[in-house]
């Protein structure tokens, strides 16, 4: 065993607190973890684990090893990157977490841009709106909305994205075109469940009055690309990120409602651990993101 197989394999194990996930974020059998911390624990002369059929937790001198193998990682890859400089390309596998939507419509079509440009790559790409464990779950990268409160985490701000009202061509035709927040709020309007704001819109007036709607509704949905077919069907007026609805204002199928107006405006943010190195593969994935969506208006 390689001595740098034992560190990955016994922080892998702490992380993840099981021997089969640190198996599936190193690409190697549950025997193979095994046998690693084993012979690691047989040179030391210690137990890192104390073992049951049920529970594995980790002694006083594995929570010591634990913490100085980080650090050693660490250590060792940034001075492979200081030797190698800009020779070498990032290489192995990356793990990209996102919410649903915002990785399926924003993130998913970059990521060929992205390959292209580090080809000795891997990227496995997670989409979910729940709580992540990004220790635990291998994950080098996330993406997300609004920042973090996790102080083992770093959050770096990518892009401002603004929301917006739309509503359909028939549903106008149908209920009349809402010109005031007043109007807004006697309309049928639909649910982003998403949003802690519930049924209070905030509105903001062109000369900087702010305001609230209390608007009536009858569907809501946990998903902003459902709230955007809701709409274009004719279920009322949406609250939308403004990317989720470009398309279908650009092709008419939407209409803005109350485009002089502004209402929340959400922060995207890459968060990835709080280490003295970060690296290659992380730097250049966010480098990259940022880039992008830098160039976005």
């Amino acid at each position: 065993m390689d001595t740098l197989d034992g560190l990955k394999t016994v922080i892998a194990v702490v992380e993840t607190n099981s021997f089969t996930a640190a198996s599936d974020r190193l690409g190697i059998s549950k025997a193979l973890v095994s046998k690693y911390v084993g012979e690691v624990e047989s040179k030391l002369g210690i137990r890192l684990f104390n073992r049951t059929t049920r529970q594995l937790a980790l002694t006083d001198a594995g929570r010591r090893y634990y913490q100085q193998s980080v650090v050693l990682l660490d250590q060792f890859s940034a001075m492979v990157d200081n030797v190698t400089g800009e020779q070498t390309n990032p290489r192995g596998l990356l793990r990209v977490s996102a919410p649903v939507t915002f990785g399926e419509m924003q993130l998913a079509p970059l990521l060929p841009k992205f390959l292209a440009l580090y080809p000795d790559l891997q990227i496995e790409l997670i989409l979910t709106n729940g709580a992540i464990d990004m220790l635990e779950e291998g994950i080098d990268v996330r993406l997300r909305i609004g920042g973090v409160d996790d102080s083992n985490m770093i959050a770096r701000h990518l892009k401002t994205f603004p929301l917006i009202l739309s509503a359909s061509p028939d549903y106008i035709k149908q209920h009349g075109l809402a010109t005031t927040p007043e109007q807004v709020a006697t309309h049928r309007c639909i649910i982003d469940s998403n949003f802690r704001i519930g049924k209070q819109w905030p509105i903001i007036s062109p000369t900087g009055t702010s305001d609230t709607i209390n608007v009536s509704s009858a569907i809501a949905a946990n998903s902003p690309q459902a709230v955007r077919e809701i709409a274009i069907a004719g279920g009322g007026i949406a609250m939308t990120p403004a990317f989720i609805v470009e398309d279908a204002i650009s092709d008419g199928r939407l209409v803005p409602i109350l485009p002089e107006y502004t209402t929340l405006e959400f922060g995207l943010f890459a968060i990835y651990p709080h280490r003295k190195y970060v690296a290659k593969k992380v730097r250049c994935f966010i480098d990259f993101t940022l880039q992008h969506f830098q160039k976005i208006a």
